[in-house]
């Protein structure tokens, strides 16, 4: 049976969940190590599109079978959970506000059904690219800045940005629940992103019934790019970290993201 006939028979999803769910159900699956030795992308080009679940399912038609599922032990929706660290004032939400070309992110991410633990750094490349730094670390010591990831961490920016490291503390936490589709021939990832929930120590929110899909290619012109530009549906300029940071944090400036927040993130518009 092929993805598309799998689909003939079944009605609709109306939820993001159940959109996701239903989209990886039927797709060959690809396993943590294959992703890895052929489309781990560690330099890429991301680029980011909010769908509702219709938008969804009918992009996951558009990609045909080319598209295969990363599979875990049985598993295909997996939950992320993770703690970005900035300087009391923000300077690197200020950094992603003002498009600086000298950005960068830095966060422990835990993968909640498989107990791997990440310390990364995100920062950014030639022409704009993605380049993604990271080693493991124990899951107990998950979300804390130990002595081997300050060192990790000044080694990158001293090696990227001759910057040191500044003063970092916890502002916020993450999570939600991913899918990965990885195209192998073409070494191209396309992550999708249901559930969101925000949280820091006094507030918490959940993200819209939307699913965020982020296509991970060599060019920014991969197979998902031409799919998503085919179906009408233009790029959104969002992190998901200064998304969360910006609605816990309504004093902060957020105008880059204004219309996105009033549109999609918060309920009342006037909140803003």
């Amino acid at each position: 049976m092929t993805v598309l006939d799998s689909r003939s028979h079944t009605a609709r999803a109306t939820t993001a969940r159940a959109a996701l769910e239903e989209a990886v159900a039927y797709r060959e699956p690809i396993s943590l190590d294959e992703v890895v030795s052929e489309a781990a992308l560690q330099t890429r080009v991301d680029k980011k599109f909010l769908l509702t679940p219709e938008q969804f399912t009918a992009l996951s038609e558009h990609l045909g079978e080319k598209f295969k599922i990363m599979q875990i032990d049985g598993l295909r929706t997996f939950r992320y959970e993770s703690v970005y660290f900035d300087t009391e004032d923000f300077d690197q939400y200020r950094a992603h506000r003002q498009g600086r070309r000298r950005r960068y992110k830095v966060r422990s991410r835990t993968y909640a059904d498989t107990g791997l633990s990440m310390f990364e750094i995100k920062t950014k490349g030639l022409r704009g690219a993605t380049v993604k730094h990271r080693i493991q670390q124990d899951l107990d010591q998950a979300g804390a800045l130990t002595e081997d990831n300050l060192q990790f961490l000044e080694f990158v920016l001293e090696s990227e940005y001759g910057q040191q490291v500044p003063e970092l503390q916890p502002v916020l936490d993450s999570s939600y629940t991913r899918a990965t589709f990885v195209n192998p021939v073409d070494s191209e990832r396309l992550t999708c992103d249901v559930e969101l929930e925000y949280a820091n120590s006094g507030r918490k929110i959940n993200g819209p019934d939307l699913i965020v899909v982020e296509t991970k290619s060599a060019d920014g012109r991969g197979a998902s790019d031409r799919a998503l530009a085919g179906l009408g549906i233009r790029e959104v300029s969002m992190s998901k970290y200064c998304i969360g940071v910006a609605l816990l944090n309504p004093h902060l400036p957020a105008n880059r993201w204004s219309r996105l927040l009033q549109q999609n993130f918060v309920p009342d518009p006037t909140l803003r």
